[in-house]
């Protein structure tokens, strides 16, 4: 296939096979703007929503305040008190050479207020068939280790709007993360409770949800990410984000990146009629 244009701030890119679309916008922190199957769309649209990237953290970061060895970091708040959903959510990001009409790859280089040089890259990739898609990051270092965490904050929509019912979550963690009044995780797992939630579970068999439309369509959402936050609690959509530790996780579970060692995350989306 020929290769797609390559542009240090690149446009809107648009995958597609067999009747679905994917829409990424690098140029708006290489979020998944968009994902049409059949004409009909997935995600919740407008700027802030579809689906987009976390890291170099995701959920929130407590005072933002986190360590490196023995030395204290401060990130700028941006959630009542908390640093959330890390840094290149907003950034521009570069499209990769080498493209095609399925397959995408795009960088973003971390910079302030992030404290150290690093990478983080996405590979979006549309199944021949349409009925998947798969999404790739790595999180690397230029030269100083650090801790660092990686995931992705995708909007489903709760209704297809079509005149059917709203989306159902189907899932079974070992535990949720019990949240404290700050929502921060207080350290404790619990027994899962039922929803509404914006809380995170731990899946470490793999994060595996099901979305289903009754009688339009279902997605399975997996994940080797042993941790997931749902997010139910909007009118009009709903969130299912597989992330590589539970929020505040700089803290609570430290993930060290190093030069021979990246983190890497990926997630697959597959969908069928119903």
């Amino acid at each position: 296939m020929t290769d797609l244009p390559t542009s240090a701030e690149a446009t809107t890119v648009v995958l597609s096979a067999q009747g679905t679309e994917a829409t990424i916008e690098p140029q708006h922190g290489c979020r998944l703007a968009s994902l049409r199957v059949g004409g009909t769309e997935l995600l919740r649209q407008g700027p802030k929503y579809g689906s987009f990237v976390m890291a170099p953290w995701c959920g929130r970061t407590a005072q933002g305040r986190f360590r490196n060895g023995g030395e204290m970091y401060q990130l700028p708040l941006n959630n009542r008190g908390h640093a959330i959903h890390g840094t290149v959510r907003d950034g521009i990001w570069r499209q990769a050479p080498g493209a095609t009409a399925t397959k995408a790859s795009f960088t973003y280089d971390l910079t302030d207020p992030w404290p150290w040089e690093g990478r983080v890259t996405q590979v979006v990739e549309l199944a021949g068939d349409g009925g998947s898609l798969t999404l790739k990051l790595a999180v690397e270092t230029f030269d100083v280790s650090f801790p660092a965490q990686a995931g992705w904050h995708p909007w489903f929509a709760r209704n297809l709007g079509r005149g059917g019912e709203d989306v159902r979550i189907d899932f079974s963690p070992e535990w949720q993360e019990e949240r404290g009044e700050d929502h921060i995780p207080t350290g404790a797992r619990i027994e899962p409770r039922p929803g509404p939630w914006d809380d995170c579970f731990g899946m470490p068999g793999g994060v595996d949800v099901t979305l289903t439309w009754p009688s339009e369509l279902s997605l399975r959402l997996t994940s080797r990410a042993e941790y997931v936050v749902v997010y139910d609690e909007p009118e009009d959509a709903v969130c299912v984000e597989p992330q590589s530790g539970p929020p505040n996780g700089l803290n609570s579970h430290p993930r060290q990146v190093t030069p021979l060692d990246p983190l890497e995350l990926t997630t697959t989306w597959a969908w069928q009629r119903l």
